[in-house]
């Protein structure tokens, strides 16, 4: 890569780390894309509400697509940055700005690029999840999917920085790369009334202790790394604090998530069958509801073996197969739609031996961008081959 192309784009990658914006809020996000993509003249269009697809037309042929999000957290950064958030309470800790950089990247350095067919350029909101979706529960790469913006398209590449994985390196994992993600309420109606008379009360506390120990007990002993959680992580009453009350009601909210979908649609069977029992037990009524729901991202095996030359060019032998997270990631849903590969690209700091993603002392190393545009164009252009 070009010195004058790399420090446009360390600019670019700076720019858009001090102006983040959560999902479905990246609105000047966008338009600065677009702005980035106009000075190509790659035209482009909006979808999923700040969504933008740049499409790359060059005669006849295959259609690959490209794509980055956009999207930050609400996390108050403490990574000790020269140019941190400008905006208190967000922050660029998963390192999207850097996806978003890299694919600007790789549309500078394809614009100039001789192929034959079109390149889709896109740049998804809301991966991080569905909060002010304008379909609730629906992330950015759920709705551009249903959009049919990417009808046509033959496969579909992405990358995600691994702030704990060397500058240099590219990581992968065949099949069933990351997690099915659901996130669930559950709610107890019970009778609430005086401790006194426990008799006429069907006391929503006790229930809640009884599902939650029987629910953890549902992913039951788990290797290292683990295969599946199932975690409650907010328990309410909805009802003011008092020792003498006995509430009507719970509320539990938690995360479910296993790398196999099998293991996952196991595990909410037998979840809905332990409610069924608790209710007949209690003489209580218990819903469950899934707000977001991210199925396993599928890696294709057969387009990681075609860009194995793109590997030996741009990484030399620094390839290697990672782990499954337990994490969700919706690219998922352009994987489970057409051929789909994702890797995780090293982007490790000399400051930085512990903070994963996430974490408000996280931090990435800009001298990834390269690696990732250069892989990013060179493995369309393979594809389109």
């Amino acid at each position: 890569m070009e010195v004058q192309l790399y420090d446009k784009l360390i600019a670019v990658r700076r720019h858009l780390h001090q102006n983040p914006e959560l999902s479905f809020c990246e609105f000047r996000t966008a338009e600065y894309v677009e702005s980035q993509l106009a000075g190509l003249g790659i035209p482009t269009e909006r979808t999923a509400l700040t969504g933008v697809i740049g499409t790359l037309k060059k005669g006849e042929g295959a259609t690959v697509a490209l794509r980055a999000d956009m999207d930050a957290l609400p996390v108050n950064e403490d990574s000790g940055v020269s140019f941190p958030s400008l905006t208190p309470g967000v922050m660029h800790a998963c390192g999207h700005d850097i996806h978003t950089t890299m694919l600007l990247g790789a549309a500078h350095l394809l614009k100039d690029a001789e192929f034959q067919g079109t390149v889709r350029f896109v740049f998804q909101p809301a991966e991080e999840g569905p909060m002010r979706s304008p379909e609730p529960g629906k992330s950015g790469g759920q709705l551009i999917m249903e959009s049919g913006k990417l009808a046509g398209v033959d496969a579909i590449l992405g990358l995600h920085v691994h702030p704990l994985q060397p500058v240099g390196t590219l990581s992968y994992r065949k099949g069933e790369a990351l997690a099915n993600v659901g996130n669930f309420s559950i709610r107890i109606n019970g009778k609430g009334g005086h401790p006194g008379f426990m008799r006429q009360v069907i006391d929503p506390v006790v229930i809640a202790a009884r599902l939650i120990t029987a629910a953890h007990a549902l992913v039951g002993a788990q290797p290292d790394p683990p295969i599946a959680v199932l975690a409650i992580t907010y328990v309410s009453t909805e009802a003011p604090p008092s020792f003498n009350v006995i509430p009507s009601q719970t509320l539990l909210q938690g995360s479910l998530r296993a790398n196999r979908m099998a293991d996952y649609n196991d595990i909410v069977h037998r979840l809905n069958a332990l409610l069924q029992s608790l209710e007949q037990e209690f003489g209580c009524t218990i819903t469950l509801e899934f707000s977001a729901y991210y199925p396993s991202l599928l890696n294709h095996e057969g387009l990681h073996e075609k860009l194995s030359p793109v590997f030996d060019r741009v990484f030399g032998d620094k390839l290697s197969e990672g782990l499954a997270y337990l994490v969700g990631e919706d690219f998922s849903f352009y994987s489970r739609a057409m051929p789909g590969q994702f890797y995780f690209l090293g982007a490790k700091t000399e400051e930085n031996n512990a903070y994963f993603l996430h974490h408000p002392k996280v931090t990435f190393n800009e001298d990834c961008i390269p690696y990732g545009a250069n892989f990013l164009a060179e493995g369309a252009l393979e594809l389109l081959r």
